[in-house]
C-alpha cells in the first residue's frame, strides 16, 4: 500500500493506494506544520502523522507528504518524528513543500504559475531555465496576503480599532457579531487566548466567520474579502511579469469563502488565462509513492 499526505496549516488529507492506483482509502485530519519549533507545533505534527498511522488497514510500502513549511530542503526533525511514527526507514518515504505537491497536481508538467491560499498564501512558478521561483509565502508575521490568516487579522485589526475609537463596532455589528462568536468573545483576553494562545490554522477558521458577515451584507466583511482577491492576483501578476506568459491556477481553501474573491481575481488578471482547478493533492502524492516505489532502479 501506499501512503499519499498533504499536510496544511488548517487541515492535513490522506490517501491510501493500492499498487495498481486504485484507492484504498482516504480521511482527514487536523492541521498542522513542518516549522516545528517548540513543543506545540511538534505535538501537532506528531498528532496529524499519528491520526493517519491509526486509521491505516496495513503496513504501507512507501510514503510521499506535502508539508506546508518544510520549503524545498531537508529537514532531519520531519525524518526523525515520520521514521518513528510510521516505522518507515528513510528511503522508503519522500516529501515536499506542500506548495511544490500542489503545482505537481494543478500542472502535470505543463507550463504555469499556481497561487495556493489557505491558512497562508504562496507563488510558484519555473523560470524559462527551469530554476524554481516562489513570491509570497514568508508567513504570517511578514505577509501570506490574500490568506485566511491575513482576512483574519485584519477583521480583528478593523474590529478593534473602530472598538478603540467609538467605544463599540459602529457601522461594522454584522462583521463584529460573527467573528467574536467564532472567537469566543470579544474581550481582550478572548482576543489574546484565541490568537496568541492557537495557532496559524485556528487564526486562519475565523475567515469563515468574515465571510459569513459578507453573505449577511457587512461592507467592511465584502470590502476585506475583495481586498484579498486583490492581493491573490497580485501574486499572479508578479510571477507573470517575471517568468513570462503562462496559465495562473488558484487553489486553496480561500476561493471558496466567497465568489467575489474569484471573481477580483479574474477582473484584475484580465485577458490573461486564470484556472481555478479542483486538485486532489493527496492522492497525487499517494500515486507519486506508488510510482516511486515500483520504477525499476530508484532510489528513492
Amino acid at each position: 500500500m501506499y501512503l499519499g499526505m498533504d499536510i496544511g496549516g488548517t487541515a492535513s488529507r490522506w490517501v491510501l493506494v493500492d499498487r495498481d492506483g486504485e484507492v484504498i482509502d482516504r480521511g482527514i485530519t487536523d492541521g498542522a506544520s513542518g516549522l516545528i519549533y517548540d513543543a506545540r507545533s511538534l505535538a501537532r505534527f506528531r498528532g496529524a502523522i499519528e491520526a493517519v498511522r491509526d486509521a491505516l488497514p496495513g503496513a504501507v510500502s512507501f510514503a510521499e507528504f506535502g508539508i506546508t513549511g518544510a520549503g524545498f530542503s531537508r529537514h532531519p526533525q520531519i525524518e526523525e518524528q515520520v521514521s518513528d511514527i510510521l516505522g518507515l526507514p528513510r528511503e522508503r518515504f519522500s516529501y515536499s513543500s506542500d506548495m511544490g505537491l500542489a503545482w505537481h497536481s494543478a500542472f502535470h508538467g505543463r507550463r504555469g504559475h499556481l497561487v495556493s491560499a489557505g491558512t497562508g498564501s504562496v507563488g510558484m512558478t519555473y523560470d524559462e531555465r527551469g530554476e524554481r521561483i516562489v513570491v509570497g509565502g514568508r508567513g504570517i508575521l511578514v505577509d501570506d496576503a490574500g490568506s485566511g490568516v491575513w482576512i483574519a487579522l485584519r477583521a480583528l485589526r478593523l474590529l478593534f480599532r473602530r472598538i478603540d475609537e467609538d467605544g463599540g463596532p459602529k457601522e461594522v455589528e454584522i462583521l463584529a457579531s460573527c467573528v467574536f462568536a467564532a472567537m469566543g468573545g470579544n474581550t481582550h483576553d478572548a482576543m489574546r487566548d484565541y490568537v496568541y494562545g492557537g495557532d496559524r490554522g485556528r487564526i486562519g477558521r475565523l475567515a469563515v466567520a468574515v465571510a459569513e458577515a459578507a453573505r449577511e451584507g457587512d461592507e467592511a466583511a465584502q470590502e476585506l474579502l475583495r481586498e484579498a482577491g486583490r492581493e491573490l492576483a497580485h501574486l499572479g501578476r508578479t510571477m507573470l511579469n517575471r517568468c513570462g506568459e503562462a496559465p495562473v491556477a488558484f487553489v486553496g481553501g480561500v476561493l471558496g469563502l466567497d465568489p467575489s474573491i474569484r471573481a477580483e481575481i479574474t477582473s484584475v488578471l484580465a485577458g490573461h488565462e486564470v484556472e481555478f482547478p479542483r486538485i486532489d493533492a493527496a492522492l497525487h502524492a499517494a500515486m507519486i509513492a506508488k510510482d516511486k516505489d515500483l520504477a525499476p532502479h530508484d532510489t528513492h
